[in-house]
């Protein structure tokens, strides 16, 4: 008698880890308790539908909502083992994720997890929030656009020739972790995302005296009288505009000609080598506007919420710094462009030859000239001489070449010769010593917060935007997004920025674990797998879990279950997460 079997397998890879993690974080019940449930709702929750796509989202790098129903129906074994909850075809269908994105698009629904997710976060990783980060990027797409959409044109680092979303995001400092994401139309102004950003943070994080870091649009007078009124700190670079622009160059003068003390700021790499980073000064100056009152609603910790109207006077920090590698890139902009505009002004006059054309008038060389040296910016810097050239011919008239008394006239050629281009070394020398400078200012006391802490704070601009790598690229890759209406739009990136918490808080776990045990990990490296490391990314602690898979024996009586054993450091892993390899060997279970 032969018995018969069906042999099953399923790629579970690292599935199991991240939604562990995710479950760590209480995601299933707080995505329940604000995403509500019809009556005559069927199925998996609103709560298991989202944070089982967010772990197919993170472990597939696809956002895409068709694969996911057929993902979920070869991984089927895998999740109701976990999730301990039965998974039907219907839960997973296109109409079904549309309908989430849709509740996940609602201002009070996804202000309200992200309220209770960040507070589980803080909680449970035990993290101290000291400063926050701001800032706002754009999403392209191919999309309609139309008066009332979300898709407009407007300034983007991407393409600035499709329509785009602006996403604002408040990032606690320094893991990355974002804590606060806004959607908004594409044309919207920058400087009018950060009051709600803040506010909104601060019903997330209670306590005062929060560091607030953002760029020059951050600046506005409104923005940081706000975030003082709120008890809160700020700092940022001014804008170049206005007062400030007409003070620069005073205070650099001041710092060029040693009216002030300088104070240098260095960092060390890797192999303890001391590099200059910045070096500036710093001044107080106190600051006076108007304040509108706040609505009691707005923060109830403002003694100031209902008030009349106020006049505020605080003491804020300017620190004027130059950055060492700022001025650098200014110092070989400049050069490059004098090379250039030397280049094409010597090309202007070419010597005669057949195809090579020649400029006859003054004035033409002389508006090509300023042309060039319009379009590199060096009016300046650059003078040229130029002489112009006649070439005289005479030329006979009609026909018979032996008769001497033939009518004859002289032909003049004009041509002009650029000479030379010489550089203004003394004009030159003076615009060099004004580059890399920037102001930034901040209303921290000096004994919290010094020049030099200034410096290193802002520095670490590239931590948020890390985050928005991730995002619009791999592994998450909203940029292009695959879905056309608002809601849409709004509830995808809402559910994607989640999956950057998770990636952000995952690397960031291990790497506090292996600082505090003073330890590396090997096997990380592709090409080097002995090599240990102390800094590993999230993408490469998840690709260390690749090709694990439950392997499922349906025999007439049983189920036989079989997990891929797991490796020595996907075991260390686990135990950095403050997991169990029971993540994985517990799907062997019958």
């Amino acid at each position: 008698m032969t018995t018969e079997l069906t042999i099953t397998s399923e790629r579970i890879d690292d599935f199991p880890l991240l939604l562990a993690v995710l479950l760590q974080l209480g995601l299933p019940g707080i995505f329940d308790q604000h995403l509500g449930r019809h009556g005559l709702h069927q199925g998996l929750s609103w709560g298991w539908i989202a944070t089982i796509w967010l772990a197919h989202i993170l472990t597939e790098g696809n956002h895409r909502k068709q694969p996911v129903q057929a993902w979920v129906k070869q991984a089927q074994a895998t999740i109701e083992k976990i999730t301990g909850q039965p998974v039907r075809d219907l839960d997973f269908t296109d109409d079904r994720l549309t309908l989430l994105l849709r509740r996940l698009s609602q201002p009070a629904t996804r202000h309200a997890i992200e309220q209770d997710l960040g507070r589980s976060i803080i909680r449970i990783y035990a993290l101290k929030p000291e400063r926050i980060r701001l800032d706002p990027t754009t999403v392209s797409g191919y999309h309609a656009g139309g008066a009332e959409s979300l898709f407009q044109y407007g300034y983007s680092k991407d393409d600035p020739t499709l329509q785009q979303v602006k996403v604002m995001v408040a990032a606690l400092d320094p893991l990355g972790v974002p804590l606060v994401s806004q959607v908004v139309a594409g044309d919207l102004a920058d400087d009018k995302l950060y009051i709600p950003a803040v506010d909104r943070v601060l019903q997330i994080i209670d306590g005062l005296g929060l560091l607030f870091v953002g760029d020059s649009k951050m600046s506005a007078l409104a923005i940081r009288a706000h975030i003082h009124q709120l008890h809160q700190h700020y700092l940022c670079p001014l804008a170049q505009t206005g007062a400030t622009a007409q003070a620069m160059p005073t205070w650099v003068a001041a710092a060029n000609a040693g009216a002030v003390t300088l104070q240098s700021v260095y960092i060390e790499n890797a192999k303890g080598e001391r590099k200059l980073l910045a070096e500036g000064y710093g001044f107080e100056r106190t600051i006076q506007v108007e304040i509108a009152p706040v609505p009691a609603a707005a923060h109830e910790s403002n003694p100031t919420a209902g008030q009349e109207p106020t006049i505020a006077e605080w003491t804020e920090q300017v620190f004027v710094v130059r950055s060492e590698s700022y001025r650098q890139s200014l110092l070989d902009g400049l050069a490059g462009r004098l090379q250039r505009a030397t280049a094409q002004l010597l090309a202007l006059t070419p010597a005669p030859a057949r195809g090579k054309r020649q400029i006859q008038d003054e004035v033409a060389l002389v508006n090509a000239a300023t042309a060039i040296l319009k379009a590199h910016d060096v009016e300046a810097f650059l003078t040229y001489t130029f002489e112009r050239q006649e070439k005289r011919a005479t030329k006979y008239i009609g026909r018979g070449c032996g008769n001497p008394d033939r009518p004859k006239r002289e032909i003049v050629t004009v041509r002009y010769q650029m000479l030379t281009v010489v550089q203004q070394e003394e004009a030159i020398a003076a615009h060099q010593k004004t580059l890399g400078w920037r102001a930034y200012v901040s209303d921290t006391p000096a004994a919290q917060l010094s020049l030099a802490q200034a410096v290193l704070t802002y520095r670490d601009e590239w931590i948020i935007e890390r985050g928005f790598h991730r995002l619009k690229g791999v592994p998450l890759s909203l940029d292009p997004l695959f879905v056309k209406n608002d809601d849409q739009v709004v509830g995808l990136t809402n559910l994607l920025s989640i999956a950057v918490r998770m990636l952000t808080l995952l690397e960031f776990v291990v790497r506090r674990q292996l600082k505090q045990n003073q330890e590396t990990l090997a096997g990380l490296i592709e090409n080097n797998p002995n090599k240990g490391i102390d800094n590993p990314t999230t993408e490469r602690l998840l690709k260390a879990f690749d090709e694990i898979n439950l392997t499922l024996v349906h025999l007439p009586d049983r189920i036989i279950r079989h997990v891929t054993p797991l490796t020595a450091l996907q075991t260390r892993i686990l135990e950095l997460l403050g997991l169990s390899g029971a993540v994985y060997t517990r799907l062997a279970e019958n």
